[in-house]
């Protein structure tokens, strides 16, 4: 089997295991029915997201010029607490810009390696900590918009982390932590403004297992654009990675807007 795409995030299910999905052509192939088969992902050029020129991907899946211009990529993506819609201030365009930052937020502690806090949009709860490859998370707080939920995490990142280690991640190197203790010891530094957003009452852990049939000891990361056909059986997915058996991995998300021919054998 032979399939032609361009790359987007996988998109994923919270099951017993998660479920992943890859977009190819007009379709939707199950990654996890393919564990124990060979794979090959054959590198064809780009195709950016946004403007869908075939011109080199800068990065998130966007040309260079989108980068810098598109409202989908503004700095407050990455940092939450930069928002201004809520202050009726454009950054690159003001009614995207409410239509995403006015909503519900959730500020969250997870563990893919470490213990992390982070910032989602409450519609993104739980696909947000798979495609971190965490195995359990634990909401803190829930706000009405991005910018209370980024100056909570401002605050909390003095205390915790808010970085995963993606190499110990796939290697399921993972530190055994109890949520609800953690929450509890940071429950004091939440800014004062967000401090009424505090979910007393929601003490549920989400546990979140993978389809992985062995782990890699040694990581190699592939790059389509070193390596531009790349061929191994697949062990394994996690987070938004592709694991194979010679301890290849293969980041689906950081190569998004890469047009690929994925063989199936």
């Amino acid at each position: 089997m032979q399939y032609q795409t361009i790359l987007k995030k996988m998109i994923t299910e919270l099951n017993d295991e998660v479920d992943y999905y890859l977009n190819v052509e007009d379709d939707f192939l199950n990654m996890n029915q393919l564990l124990g088969r060979e794979l090959e992902i054959s590198f064809e050029g780009y195709h950016c997201l946004c403007c869908e020129k075939e011109k080199k991907i800068f990065r998130q899946g966007f040309c260079y010029d989108c980068f810098y211009t598109s409202a989908q990529v503004g700095d407050w993506i990455m940092r939450p607490e930069l928002s201004t819609a809520h202050l009726d201030i454009e950054d690159r365009n003001l009614e995207y810009e409410k239509k995403v930052q006015l909503q519900p937020h959730i500020v969250y502690l997870a563990v893919s390696s470490n213990v992390k806090v982070g910032v989602t949009r409450k519609t993104q709860v739980p696909y947000r900590w798979i495609d971190q490859g965490a195995t359990e998370a634990i909401e803190i707080v829930e706000v009405p918009n991005r910018f209370l939920a980024g100056i909570t995490e401002v605050a909390l990142k003095e205390y915790v982390a808010d970085k995963t280690s993606w190499q110990k991640m796939l290697k399921n190197e993972v530190l055994d932590v109890d949520l609800f203790e953690e929450r509890e010891k940071l429950k004091i530094y939440i800014p004062e403004e967000t401090k009424p957003y505090f979910l007393e009452n929601n003490g549920k852990i989400t546990k979140i297992n993978y389809p992985v049939k062995s782990y890699p000891i040694k990581i190699k990361s592939l790059s389509l654009e070193k390596t531009h056909v790349y061929k191994g059986e697949l062990s394994g997915i996690k987070g938004q990675y592709l694991m194979f058996k010679d301890g290849t991995v293969f980041n689906v998300r950081n190569s998004e807007g890469y047009k690929v021919i994925i063989t199936i054998s």
